[in-house]
């Protein structure tokens, strides 16, 4: 018997074999073109829009109380991030949104008291801060009543407890405590 030689296309070949190459193309073809179909369908999220603040009479909005908490601010408020007023801004206001196009949190410094604080309403202290809610429809404004100057917190009404939590925590950093002053009970 005799042995035949290689033949010489068998020695030839080099890498793998054709099948391989095959399923490979085929797989990065399949890769490309789902990550064209992910970028195709993927939103750019919308960038911040200015929020409007509604004015209301502020005498106090320019004190230095107002100064100093506008100066304290965390940019922050759990969920919600900072957001730039339309102007015209009213002087001692600042908001805060968590998705564009969602209700905002809204602080509001140097207010007259609420005509609704009167000495018969109910309190409700947060970490040594005393408020005063004034209820509405889809939020809830609680408005500062034992420092030098009125700060109105408006929140939504999914905004969760963090929001005041913090806004609390810089209020009694930057302002300190006063004598609670309401209206006569009409």
């Amino acid at each position: 018997m005799t042995d035949d030689p290689p033949s010489p296309a068998a020695d030839e070949r080099d890498g793998p074999p054709r099948a391989v190459l095959v399923a490979a193309i085929v797989v990065a073809a399949g890769a490309v073109v789902a990550l064209l179909a992910v970028m195709a369908t993927k939103q750019a999220e919308p960038a911040p829009q200015p929020v409007a603040i509604a004015g209301a009479p502020a005498p106090q909005a320019d004190s230095d109380a107002c100064r100093a908490l506008a100066a304290a601010l965390p940019d922050e408020l759990g969920d919600y991030h900072r957001v730039q007023p339309v102007d015209p801004v009213p002087v001692g206001a600042a908001a805060w949104q968590a998705e564009p196009g969602t209700d905002p949190v809204i602080l509001r410094c140097g207010l007259d008291r609420p005509d609704e604080f009167v000495a018969s309403s109910p309190l409700q202290v947060v970490d040594d801060v005393q408020w005063f809610r004034i209820g509405g429809e889809g939020r809830t404004t609680w408005v500062t009543v034992d420092r030098p100057v009125y700060v109105a917190l408006t929140l939504p009404d999914a905004s969760g407890p963090t929001p005041i939590q913090l806004i609390t925590a810089t209020i009694a950093k930057s302002m300190p405590a006063t004598q609670v002053d309401p209206g006569p009970v009409r």
